[in-house]
């Protein structure tokens, strides 16, 4: 069944090539030779389309630049052609440089002439698709604010946000904004954009103008309470939180936020309440929810349930065990390469606190501490340790056996001096 579906899904997708091809041949086929350059640029576009219709950026991308290659080539030969020269002082001057004067002019003209603005748009339109917000930024900064269309606007704006260039985006959403000052989804971006440079107060000023218009946008709501929240402004962030909640906008952040607000403001009851519910809701697995719930419990007098809740969230709180062994293992050998043995020892025992089974380890602290920090006692305790860990090996490997002999080797090395310094005495 599952061969049947795949090799309808090849056909189907076949079949879709094959059409576009036909109807690319057939519109090739009935323009007139005459004005060739405007019929092709059409053709690639009506073709772009219909791939986009279909979902397929791959195929549309390669129409509309065809289209936008022949839409910039025929923008040149109209600017080339309006061009207006200086004629009088050109005649004045010597021939080769008239041609001289004459070819920058061109150069000039061809440079600075603006493409088909809609075909801009949808090649620009086709890249955001595919999360090329470098291109899209590319082809529409250079068209006149007032001839981007609402969409396109909004895809150089959020193009600036996908490469976190945060100053760039707030510059263009306002721009967007003064000519479409409903758009919530931009308001409550904008918004948020604010706040994150550290400008909350100006974040909040954006929402406010949005919210004395339409108070029932949820996610400009978000955005003005979380504003306020980053303003320490608690007692407004706490009434748009209970808003939203209101709306039924029940989430973790909404929850988690109104009680981290309500506790600021001496709310405890209501910090109780809220906390608590997005505790549950977060799968009693975010610490420092876990972390806030305790201390409110116990500035409650609910002693017993906030020492938990503390001692959840210490847990939480501990590293990933797996990602631990890891990281110490790599610092340890990368001290190690770099002659920095005594960070690649204290890497090493780190490492045996989440790792405690690692045998290896204990031969390398080993080996540290007896050959390049000269340091017997603790070499001993090591080789030591190391024979009595690799003794619980059920089957050692050849080259685990091999370290087991040169560590047995060393410690009656160790013994053997011990009884030479007893002697001497």
């Amino acid at each position: 069944m599952a061969s049947f579906l795949l090799l309808q899904r090849n056909n189907s997708l076949s079949i879709m090539k094959i059409v576009l091809s036909i109807v690319t041949l057939v519109l090739l086929a009935v323009s007139p030779a005459k004005g060739e350059v405007i019929d092709s640029l059409t053709i690639c576009l009506q073709v772009g389309d219909s791939c986009m219709q279909q979902y397929n950026t791959f195929e549309a991308l390669k129409h509309y630049q065809k289209a936008y290659d022949l839409a910039k080539k025929k923008s040149r030969e109209k600017a080339v052609e309006n061009l207006a020269l200086p004629l009088k002082q050109l005649n004045k001057l010597p021939k080769e440089k008239q041609n001289e004067i004459i070819e920058r002019l061109k150069h000039s003209a061809e440079q600075s002439a603006i493409v088909d603005c809609a075909v801009q748009m949808k090649l620009a339109d086709c890249y955001y698709k595919r999360a090329n917000y470098r291109q899209v930024i590319e082809l529409l900064k250079t068209i006149p604010e007032d001839s981007l269309s609402h969409e396109s606007f909004r895809q150089l704006a959020q193009s600036y946000k996908k490469q976190s260039d945060l100053d760039s985006y707030v510059f263009w959403t306002s721009q967007l904004l003064a000519r479409f000052p409903m758009d919530g989804e931009m308001v409550a971006g904008l918004t948020l954009a604010y706040a994150q440079l550290e400008q909350p107060q100006n974040g909040i000023k954006c929402g406010q103008q949005y919210f004395a218009v339409d108070s029932t946008n949820v996610e400009v709501n978000r955005a003005l309470a979380d504003a306020y929240f980053m303003d320490r402004q608690f007692g407004k962030s706490s009434l748009m939180y209970e808003r939203l909640l209101a709306q039924g906008d029940s989430t973790f952040n909404t929850l988690y936020s109104a009680g981290m607000s309500c506790s600021r403001i001496d709310s405890l009851e209501q910090a109780y309440k809220y906390l608590q519910m997005a505790f549950l809701l977060s799968g009693m697995k975010h610490a420092g929810c876990a972390y806030r719930l305790g201390v409110v419990c116990v500035d409650t007098q609910r002693y017993p349930e906030g020492l938990n809740y503390l001692s959840l969230a210490k847990e939480l709180m501990l590293p990933d065990t797996t990602i631990m062994k890891a990281i110490t293992l790599s610092e340890g050998e990368g001290y190690y390469l770099t002659h920095k043995y005594e960070e690649a020892v204290a890497a090493w025992k780190e490492h045996l606190l989440y790792n405690p089974s690692s045998v290896a380890t204990y031969y390398n602290i080993a080996n540290a501490y007896a050959y390049l920090l000269k340091d017997e006692e603790q070499g001993r305790a090591y080789y030591q340790q190391f024979v009595e860990k690799a003794a619980e090996v059920d089957k050692p490997t050849e080259k685990l056996s091999e370290m087991i002999e040169k560590a047995k080797e060393m410690l009656r090395v160790y013994e053997l001096r011990e009884k030479f310094k007893a002697r001497k005495k």
